[in-house]
C-alpha cells in the first residue's frame, strides 16, 4: 500500500470545494513542465489521496459525507482547470466506488469504505483491445475452491501506477444475466497481488501523465470477498452511468475554462494587427468576437454540467425509469456542451495570442491535446443520437455504463 495512512477528514461540501480550489492552484503551477517531460504526477496524487477528496462519496452511515454529484462534479472541473491528466486519474476511483453502493453487500462496503477514508486510492482495469462490444470481457474471473482466479490484459487503465486497489472488470464464464448475456463482475486487487503487473506504456498526445497504461492480469488469486457482482447494475434504473459521464463531462468543462483564461492572458501580451488601429490586441473588435464567443460556449458547458449533476442529485434521491432517464439525457448533453467549449477555447486561445502563443516553451497546445484526447471517451456523436430521440419521441436511453 502506498505511504498514505490517515487521510484529513472533509466535513461539509463547503469545504470540500475550497480543498479543491486550493489543490487545483498547487497542480496548475507546475502543469506544463509536467506535460512538456511527461512527470509522472506521484507527489500531487498522493496529495490529494491526503487531501480527503477521495472521500467524498462515501455514505454517512460508513463516516463520509456523501457529498451531492453537484459539488463532486464542481470539485472535478476545478482540478481539471489545475491540471487535467489529474483530474482524469481519481475518475475510475469514484465510478468504482459507485460499483460497492450499487451492489456491495455490507461487510464489502464498510471494508472498502474504511480503505478510501484512510485515503487509499482504486484505479480501474476494464478496457480491453480487440473486442467490438462493452458486453464482452475477454478477462475471465474464475471462481477455484473458495476463491476466484482472474487472467486477461487490461489497457488504459488510468492512474493504476498510483494506486492501492485495481478493480479489474471481468467475465464470468458460464453464467449470464437474465437476457443472456455474459454475465460479469468487478474484482478488486490489492497493487501487490502476484500475477498483477502494471506497465506504463500510455503514449497519448494528451492527458500524458495519467499513467493510462497496460494491466496484465496472471492468475491472480482474489477472495470472494473483493468480488462484487456488476452486471445487475443495469438491471433496473440507474445513475451509474450518468454520475460516471457527467465527471468526464466536468474535466472537459475544467480543460475548456483553463484554456479560456490562457487566452485571455495570451491576448494581453500579444501585438495588436495592424488593420485593426488600436493600440492593444484587447481593444481588436474581432478578437473581443472570439472571446466573446468562447465565453459563451464556456458558461453553456459550465452551466449544462450543473443541470446534469443536479438532474442526477434528483434521481438519486427518487429513482424511477424517468428520473434516470433525464438523468442520463442531461449528463449527455452536458457531455456535448463540454466537449465542444473545450476543444473550441483550446483552439481558440491561438487566436488571441497571436504568432507566440504557438512557442513550445509556453506550451500551450497542452489544452488542445488534453481536450482532443480526453473528449474521446464515449463519443459524443451518438449522445447527440440519444438526446435526439428523447426529444422527439421520448425514447429512453439503453443502460449500458455510458450514458
Amino acid at each position: 500500500m502506498t505511504a498514505v495512512q490517515s487521510a484529513h477528514r472533509i466535513t461539509d461540501e463547503a469545504e470540500a470545494l475550497a480543498v479543491a480550489a486550493d489543490l487545483a492552484a498547487q497542480f496548475a503551477e507546475e502543469a506544463a513542465a509536467r506535460d512538456a517531460g511527461r512527470q509522472l504526477p506521484y507527489e500531487q496524487v498522493g496529495a490529494l489521496a491526503a487531501s480527503g477528496l477521495l472521500a467524498l462519496g462515501v455514505p454517512r452511515e460508513h463516516g463520509g459525507i456523501d457529498a451531492r454529484t453537484e459539488t463532486l462534479a464542481e470539485v472535478f472541473r476545478l482540478l481539471a482547470e489545475g491540471d487535467p491528466s489529474i483530474a482524469q486519474i481519481p475518475h475510475s476511483h469514484y465510478t468504482f466506488l459507485e460499483v460497492l453502493r450499487h451492489q456491495g453487500t455490507p461487510a464489502q462496503q464498510e471494508f472498502f469504505y474504511s480503505e478510501v477514508l484512510a485515503g487509499r486510492r482504486f484505479a480501474n482495469a476494464q478496457s480491453e483491445r480487440g473486442t467490438t462490444t462493452i458486453d464482452i470481457d475477454a478477462t475471465t474471473l474464475t471462481g477455484q475452491g473458495e476463491d476466484f482466479v482472474v487472467d486477461g490484459r487490461k489497457f488504459y487503465s488510468t492512474g493504476a501506477l498510483f494506486a492501492d486497489w485495481i478493480a479489474v472488470r471481468a467475465t464470468l464464464p458460464g453464467t449470464t444475466t437474465p437476457t443472456g448475456k455474459a454475465a460479469k463482475a468487478v474484482a478488486y486487487l490489492p497493487r501487490s497481488a502476484a500475477g498483477l503487473s502494471i506497465v506504463d506504456d500510455w503514449d497519448g498526445m494528451g492527458q500524458k501523465t495519467t499513467a493510462s497504461g497496460t494491466v496484465t492480469l496472471d492468475a491472480v488469486r482474489v477472495p470472494a470477498f473483493h468480488v462484487v457482482p456488476f452486471s445487475p447494475i443495469f438491471d433496473a434504473p440507474t445513475t451509474y452511468g450518468s454520475q460516471a459521464q457527467i465527471l468526464h463531462a466536468a474535466i472537459d468543462a475544467g480543460i475548456a475554462a483553463a484554456a479560456l483564461n490562457a487566452g485571455v492572458r495570451s491576448a494581453r501580451q500579444a501585438r495588436p494587427y495592424f488593420e485593426a488601429g488600436v493600440a492593444d490586441a484587447v481593444d481588436d473588435p474581432l478578437l473581443i468576437q472570439l472571446a466573446g464567443e468562447a465565453a459563451v460556449s464556456v458558461r453553456s458547458a459550465t452551466a449544462l454540467l450543473r443541470e446534469g449533476a443536479r438532474s442526477i442529485d434528483a434521481a438519486r434521491r427518487d429513482l424511477t425509469e424517468q428520473s434516470a432517464a433525464v438523468a442520463s439525457i442531461d449528463a449527455a448533453a452536458a457531455k456535448v456542451a463540454a466537449a465542444r467549449a473545450s476543444l473550441e477555447a483550446s483552439s481558440v486561445l491561438f487566436e488571441l495570442g497571436g504568432t507566440r502563443s504557438a512557442s513550445e516553451t509556453s506550451n500551450l497546445s497542452r489544452y488542445w491535446r488534453d481536450a482532443r484526447t480526453h473528449t474521446l471517451h464515449d463519443p459524443t456523436r451518438w449522445k447527440i443520437q440519444h438526446i435526439g430521440r428523447w426529444t422527439l419521441s421520448g425514447t429512453v436511453p439503453p443502460r449500458h455504463g455510458l450514458l
